[in-house]
């Protein structure tokens, strides 16, 4: 076995479809977009180069909505790690505890994650009509008339109708990886914990969450990163309107793309999607190291 590992020529032959692979799948395409950023190129003709003027532009030119689109980005990841993770953390520590019907509960919430995204995106639409939708319907049921609203069709409640469904899709997603957590940790010490006459609350707080303190920051780095790149949803539910109320840096990159033909401009925002999820990543570890 050693003589096999200290052979470096037929480890490399091994890992060079592998390698192959990870550069024409990830690299290149990375690279190649770092190299239409900086050019004005209108997928056809040909390329003028402009330096840094499309990322200057995104930053700078209300017109194109960059930084509008950011913040939406950053709502939501405001209101995944707000809201999303603690409910998540909390039916994972009640799941964890080993209550009578875990398994299936576990698959109850976890089953949206298995639903593609467009199928939950047409089921929302339904649900959020205006006029059959079973949302208003309810409200009216209830003598709430004056709450019904166009709820996708307003700049006040159209980002937040928006994450209602993400919430519920991905919520059973952090729950299972949180839940996995929960199971991990050892017997002995949440029973030393009780016959010391702790009570759940506190080994929650002092022995489980200290235990599961990683799985947290990488649910931490999904829900941030995911909801950066959020695209799919998003496109179906409201393709970033009304007035770009719900506009994310994927819908403006796809818009720039496809339908105004700025091929620098769309690939220099998908060059600053990557920087901004590596950039959170780091701080994200960060944060939690320095807590450690």
């Amino acid at each position: 076995m050693k003589k096999l590992y200290s052979n470096k020529g037929h480890i490399l032959l091994f890992l060079i479809p592998a390698i192959i692979l990870f550069c024409g799948i990830l690299i290149a395409p990375i690279v190649m977009s770092g190299y239409y950023s900086f050019f004005d190129w209108d997928g056809l003709g040909e390329k003028t180069f402009i330096g840094f003027s499309n990322y200057i532009d995104l930053f700078t030119s209300n017109r194109i909505g960059f930084m509008k689109a950011l913040g939406n980005s950053l709502v939501l990841a405001l209101l995944s790690v707000g809201l999303q993770l603690p409910l998540a953390l909390g039916l994972a520590l009640v799941l964890g505890k080993g209550i009578k019907g875990e398994r299936i509960f576990l698959s109850i919430f976890f089953m949206p994650v298995l639903i593609s995204t467009v199928v939950i995106g047409q089921l929302w639409l339904k649900i959020y009509n205006p006029d059959y939708g079973i949302l208003n319907v309810l409200l009216r049921s209830l003598g709430l008339e004056s709450w019904t609203r166009m709820w996708l069709g307003l700049r006040e409640t159209a980002l937040g109708a928006v994450f209602i469904p993400t919430l519920w899709q991905y919520v059973g997603y952090h729950m299972l990886l949180l839940y996995a957590g929960v199971k991990s940790v050892p017997k002995e010490l949440r029973e030393a914990a009780m016959l010391d006459g702790a009570k759940d609350s506190q080994i929650n707080r002092y022995i489980v969450l200290p235990y599961i303190k990683p799985i947290i920051r990488i649910s931490v780095i999904f829900a941030v990163t995911g909801s950066l790149k959020s695209f799919d949803l998003i496109y179906v539910l409201t393709n970033g309107g009304p007035f770009h109320s719900t506009e994310v840096p994927s819908t403006l990159m796809i818009d720039m793309l496809f339908l105004r033909n700025r091929y620098g401009m769309g690939s220099a925002i998908a060059v600053l999607l990557i920087i901004l999820c590596f950039a959170f990543a780091l701080i994200i570890n960060r944060v939690f190291k320095e807590e450690e």
